[in-house]
């Protein structure tokens, strides 16, 4: 493949994950927070209101800062644990009856995660690429 199709993939799936979290993670918990407050509650999750809000602003940040590749390496790796506490915590399918239709939703929710993290592993290894705001500023950095 050329350079500039690798960049492009690159660039495009760091700001797809990103804009994951920005979207269906934080604006998503800010737009429908009783829901999500809801769903915690059903899980038997403690401080609700504090870990909702903190979850949802770390997300519109975080995933603001993958999308434009701004300290790519660590918001990667802060979202990649995040989302597997959250993983663990929330879509624990382990603890449910194998018949029931939540118990496919928890699992389904799980592996989605799971594969989640694994795009966020490989942003932490590679980090933002030729095509961020990581790049540019070392390039200018290099100059100076």
């Amino acid at each position: 493949m050329s350079g500039n199709i690798e960049h492009l993939f690159s660039a495009s799936g760091r700001a797809l994950l990103g804009l994951y979290f920005f979207l269906a993670g934080g604006l998503n918990k800010m737009f429908n927070f009783q829901s999500h407050s809801d769903y915690m509650a059903g899980h038997d999750i403690n401080l609700i209101p504090f870990l909702l809000t903190t979850t949802m602003l770390f997300q519109l940040i975080t995933g603001a800062t993958l999308i434009i590749g701004y300290q790519t390496k660590v918001s990667a790796f802060l979202l990649a644990s995040l989302t597997l506490a959250i993983s663990l915590g929330v879509h624990d399918f382990w603890t449910m009856p194998a018949e029931e239709l939540q118990t496919a939703h928890e699992t389904q929710n799980f592996i989605k995660n799971i594969g989640i993290v694994a795009g966020l592993l490989v942003c932490v290894g590679l980090g933002g690429g030729q095509w961020s705001l990581d790049n540019l500023i070392s390039r200018e950095l290099q100059r100076n």
